[in-house]
C-alpha cells in the first residue's frame, strides 16, 4: 500500500464513520424534539446496533493497520492529515480499552436515559431517575479506569471535554472566581435593585418564535443549514458534519428573555460548528475543538454581545414591536439593565452573568465527590440543595428545580460543566483581542454581525479540530490565558450598571 492509497482510504473511513454519527445524532435530536413519548426502546435498539458497528469499524485490524501505517509515514502527510491520524489513533486506543459489549450496553443505556430524565424532571421524581444515573456514573468511572488507570477518573473526563484540564486547575480557576465574585454579588445585593418587570408577563409562543427568527437572521445564522425547534433543555447538535446543525430552545410564556438568550447562546454554538472549512466535512477535524472553546463562543454571543448595551439598543425596537405592553414606559436603557439584573436564582440556564459560575461550581463540586467515591448518587439532591444555599443563598423547592434541572448527566457527559465557566472566561479574553481589530460597538449599533463573525471565523471557527484548545488560545491571545480578564469585565460592567 502506498501513502497515497492510504490517504484515500483514510478519507473514506472518516466519511463512513461520519455517516454512523449522522444517524446517531439524528436519533438523539429526534428524541429530544418530536419523537413520540414511548419510543425509547426502539431507539435504544437502533443505537446499540449502530454503536456496535461503529466500534467494530473503528477498532478493527484493517483500521488500526491503516492508521499505524500512516503514522509511520507522517512526514509525508500534511498538517491536517497528521492531525486526523493522531486523533483517530487516540480514539481507537480509548475504544480498544473498553470491552465492546460494555461500550454498546452504555450506548443503549443512554438511548433511554434522556427520555427517562425528561419524564422524571416533569414529575419531580429523582428516585425514578436515580438507578439510571447511578449506572451512568459507575460506567464513567469504570471506562476512565480502563482508558487511563494512572489518572483519577474525574481528571480523565475533564481532559476529554477540555484537553489539559484537571481538578487541580479547576480548583485554582474556581477559587479565583469565588474570591472576587462573591464580594461583588454581596455588594450588588445591598444596592438599589434593577427593575426587570418588563421581562415578566404573558408572552405568546408565536411572538417569541418571531423574535427567535429575527435574532438568528440578525446573527447571520445560515438558515439553509440550521433550524430551530423546541425541547425541554436547549442544546445544539451537528448532524454528521458542519453542513447540518440543529439548535433548540424552550419557550416560557411568563418570561420572553429566557428563550431570547437561549437562542442567542445556541446560535453561537451553531455559528462555530457551521464555519469549519469545507474540506474538513466528514472528517474528525470537523466542528468545534473542545467544549471550553465551544462554550466560549455560545457564552460570548449570549452575554458579552447579547447583553451588551449596543446590542440591546439595536434590538429594542423589535422587542417593543413584539411585546408593546411589556415595553410600555421602558426605554432601551431600561431593557439593558433589566436583562443584566443580578439576582441569585435556581436555574443555571437563566442565571445572570455574575452568579452564573456559582451554578457551575455546584455541579463541579458534586461531580468531583461522586467520581471520587466521597458521595453517592442518592445523596446528590441533599448535597445540591445545601450548596445552592451556601453559594447562592437560595432554597431549592424541589428536585425539578434542583438536581434534575440539567439534561447533561442523562447524556453521560460527566466533566462537561466546568467548560461553561471556562468558556465564559475565554470569551472575555477574546473580546479584548477582537476590539483591537473590530469596532464592535459600532457594528452592533448598526446590527451588523459580519465583522464579528468574520473575526471569529478567521481566528477560531474555520480550523475545526486542527489545533488543540491550548493552541487556539495561544494563537488568539498571544499570551497565557488568565481569568483576571473575565473578573475585570464583570466588575467593570456591573459596577457601571449598579453604581455608575
Amino acid at each position: 500500500m502506498t501513502v497515497l492509497e492510504a490517504k484515500e482510504k483514510l478519507m473514506k473511513l472518516q466519511s463512513r464513520l461520519s455517516a454512523y454519527n449522522h444517524a446517531q445524532e439524528l436519533m438523539f435530536y429526534d428524541e429530544a424534539t418530536i419523537a413520540p413519548e414511548k419510543t425509547d426502546e426502539n431507539r435504544a435498539h437502533a443505537l446499540s446496533v449502530l454503536s456496535e458497528e461503529s466500534y467494530i469499524i473503528s477498532t478493527g485490524p484493517e483500521t488500526v493497520e491503516l492508521l499505524e501505517f500512516l503514522d509511520a509515514h507522517k512526514e509525508e502527510l500534511d498538517q491536517k492529515e497528521r492531525r486526523m491520524v493522531f486523533l483517530m489513533l487516540k480514539e481507537i486506543r480509548r475504544m480498544q480499552a473498553i470491552p465492546m459489549d460494555e461500550y454498546v450496553a452504555f450506548q443503549e443505556l443512554l438511548g433511554t436515559a434522556y427520555g427517562l430524565w425528561r419524564g422524571c424532571k416533569v414529575n419531580n421524581d429523582f428516585e425514578g431517575f436515580r438507578p439510571t444515573l447511578e449506572k451512568i456514573f459507575e460506567t464513567n468511572i469504570k471506562f476512565a479506569k480502563y482508558c487511563a488507570p494512572e489518572m483519577h477518573p474525574y481528571d480523565y473526563w475533564l481532559n476529554e471535554f477540555e484537553e489539559g484540564l484537571t481538578m487541580e486547575k479547576c480548583d485554582e480557576f474556581f477559587g479565583s472566581l469565588k474570591a472576587r465574585l462573591i464580594p461583588l454579588i454581596k455588594k450588588i445585593g445591598e444596592a438599589p435593585q434593577v427593575d426587570d418587570s418588563c421581562l415578566k408577563g404573558n408572552f405568546p409562543e408565536e411572538k417569541q418564535a418571531e423574535l427567535s427568527d429575527y435574532l438568528m437572521r440578525l446573527m447571520q445564522v445560515d438558515l439553509g443549514h440550521c433550524n430551530l425547534m423546541t425541547t425541554e433543555h436547549p442544546f445544539t447538535t451537528a448532524i454528521g458534519s458542519h453542513k447540518d446543525v440543529r439548535i433548540t430552545t424552550h419557550y416560557m410564556q411568563e418570561d420572553f428573555s429566557s428563550s431570547m438568550f437561549s437562542v442567542v447562546h445556541e446560535s453561537g454554538h451553531a455559528l462555530y460548528d457551521m464555519a469549519s472549512e469545507d474540506d474538513l466535512a466528514y472528517t474528525v477535524l470537523d466542528g468545534g475543538v473542545s467544549m471550553g472553546i465551544h462554550e466560549s463562543q455560545s457564552r460570548f454571543y449570549e452575554n458579552i454581545i447579547g447583553r451588551s448595551r449596543s446590542f440591546i439598543k439595536f434590538i429594542y425596537p423589535k422587542v417593543k414591536e413584539l411585546f408593546p405592553e411589556a415595553m410600555e414606559g421602558v426605554d432601551a436603557e431600561g431593557l439593558y439593565k433589566a436583562v443584566n439584573k443580578v439576582e441569585p436564582s435556581l436555574i443555571r440556564t437563566e442565571a445572570d452573568e455574575v452568579t452564573y459560575c456559582l451554578h457551575v461550581m455546584v455541579r463541579y463540586e458534586l461531580e468531583k465527590k461522586v467520581m471520587s467515591g466521597e458521595m453517592t448518587v442518592a445523596e446528590l439532591p441533599t448535597a445540591w440543595n445545601a450548596l445552592y444555599k451556601e453559594y447562592l443563598g437560595v432554597d431549592v423547592p424541589d428536585d425539578r428545580h434542583g438536581v434534575l434541572q440539567d439534561s447533561h448527566w442523562s447524556g453521560g457527559t460527566i466533566g462537561y460543566f466546568p467548560s461553561y465557566a471556562l468558556g465564559s472566561a475565554y470569551g472575555a479574553e477574546f473580546i479584548k483581542k477582537m476590539k483591537e481589530d473590530v469596532d464592535v460597538d459600532g457594528a452592533l449599533a448598526e446590527g451588523n454581525f459580519a465583522p464579528l463573525n468574520e473575526w471569529n471565523k478567521e481566528h477560531i471557527w474555520k480550523f475545526g479540530h486542527l489545533y488543540t484548545p491550548q493552541e487556539v488560545l495561544d494563537r488568539v491571545l498571544g499570551k497565557p490565558f488568565n481569568p483576571e480578564a473575565y473578573i475585570e469585565y464583570l466588575e467593570k460592567k456591573y459596577t457601571d450598571i449598579y453604581f455608575g
